[in-house]
């Protein structure tokens, strides 16, 4: 497979889907697997959040500046990790924090934002055979991806996903609290009028509610060997 895997140019596999599903521990194993870059476009939301935050901007100002929207920001790309430079600080570690995430939720429904980032995926999608991750990088980011997942997961799983890895962290979140808040965050990716967070039609859907992640990373290497080993038959045949 992966010899004439390589022989392709730039090949994107995209995996969408809501917070908590699994899809980034899936992205890092196929990529990998795979030998290729990981693109987390979460990330790029959370350290677009970051950066207005400690602009002093809030997700709920009526309008950003243009100077604001401009960020000084450098991706560092490995086979499944990428580290995110902001102003020359790797940030990488920071933007798990749950209020960035929070605030990146918030800041993705806009257009002027969502505009920014996408110029900059698609840049990344022209340099390296990627697996990208996040909520629309299957439909509007690289919607024509090699392949496409959607991985998803019962609501009542996703937020027991979430409360665990913040106690792992060291945090104590109240059960409640993060309930709520997936449910939250469920509502604005569905619903804000920019890129709304849905399954492509040709995309693989993957429910996770009772799959371990190398299960998962299972039924993806199927889809996977399986595409590519079609375009394979096709380059044979001209």
């Amino acid at each position: 497979m992966k010899t004439c895997l390589h022989e392709q140019t730039y090949r994107t596999i995209a995996i969408d889907g809501p917070a908590g599903a699994g899809k980034s521990t899936a992205a890092k194993m196929l990529a990998e697997r795979l030998g290729f870059f990981l693109l987390d476009t979460g990330a790029l939301y959370r350290v677009m959040a970051l950066h207005l935050v400690r602009q002093g901007i809030s997700p709920e100002a009526g309008r950003i500046p243009l100077w604001a929207l401009s960020l000084d920001l450098t991706i560092e790309p490995g086979i499944a990790s990428m580290k995110l430079f902001l102003d020359k600080e790797d940030v990488t570690g920071l933007l798990r924090d749950e209020s960035i995430g929070i605030a990146a939720s918030k800041f993705s429904a806009r257009p002027d934002v969502r505009g920014v980032l996408l110029d900059l995926q698609r840049r990344a999608g022209k340099s390296w055979n990627l697996v990208a991750e996040g909520r629309d990088t299957g439909t509007v980011v690289f919607p024509d991806a090699a392949v496409k997942f959607f991985v998803t997961a019962n609501l009542k799983e996703r937020s027991h996903r979430r409360f665990q890895e913040l106690v792992q962290r060291g945090e104590h979140p109240e059960w409640e609290k993060v309930f709520e808040e997936m449910r939250a965050r469920d509502h604005r990716d569905k619903t804000r009028r920019e890129a709304p967070l849905v399954k492509a039609p040709d995309a693989v859907e993957i429910d996770t509610t009772h799959l371990d992640p190398q299960e998962v990373l299972t039924v993806m290497l199927g889809y996977v060997t399986e595409h590519m080993n079609r375009v394979c038959d096709q380059t044979k045949a001209q």
